[in-house]
């Protein structure tokens, strides 16, 4: 018997069919399908690629500074934290900027506080030699792989009679 994470209706109230959907589809594809709960951290996107000579892990932030972030790697876990800390100034009577009592926020759909992320390297990972870099709101981790996992050539030897 297999283990299926729970759901709670109240998420897809609207929609039962879709968190039915989302389930089924969290069986096949593990917890990348789930939608976030209300009460869940920021969790920023993220995208893993396979070069020949490395994996690179790009992860979005939009918004952050180099120093808001950091990259760990402990047990061949490598974790990224930060927090996005929210832009608006509160004040005035009405929530709104100091001294502006007809500011008021009627969408407010951007995500903010802290997030982590972690991924279990990879035995082809050099873990001694991991890079990061931080440009635009992007941050990219490159993963060397090791020399025994890269890609070769084996030549063939004729065999003589």
């Amino acid at each position: 018997m297999a283990l299926v994470r729970y759901t709670p209706r109240s998420t897809f109230a609207s929609w039962p069919e879709l968190g039915l959907f989302s389930n089924r589809l969290s069986r096949v594809f593990g917890n990348a399908w789930d939608y976030p709960q209300a009460t869940d951290n920021w969790i920023p996107a993220v995208n893993v690629e396979e070069v020949a000579d490395e994996l690179l892990l790009t992860a979005e932030l939009p918004g952050m500074r180099e120093e808001d972030v950091t990259v760990n790697i402990e047990n061949n876990i490598l974790t990224i934290r930060g927090e996005k800390r929210e832009a608006r100034e509160e004040g005035g009577e009405e929530g709104g900027a100091e001294g502006d009592a007809e500011h008021k926020y009627h969408v407010w759909e951007r995500r903010y506080g802290s997030f982590h992320r972690s991924f279990t390297l990879p035995q082809s990972v050099q873990a001694d030699a991991i890079q990061a870099e931080f440009e635009s709101g992007i941050l990219t981790v490159r993963l060397p792989k090791a020399p025994e996992a890269k890609s070769r050539t084996i030549e063939i030897a004729a065999k003589t009679k």
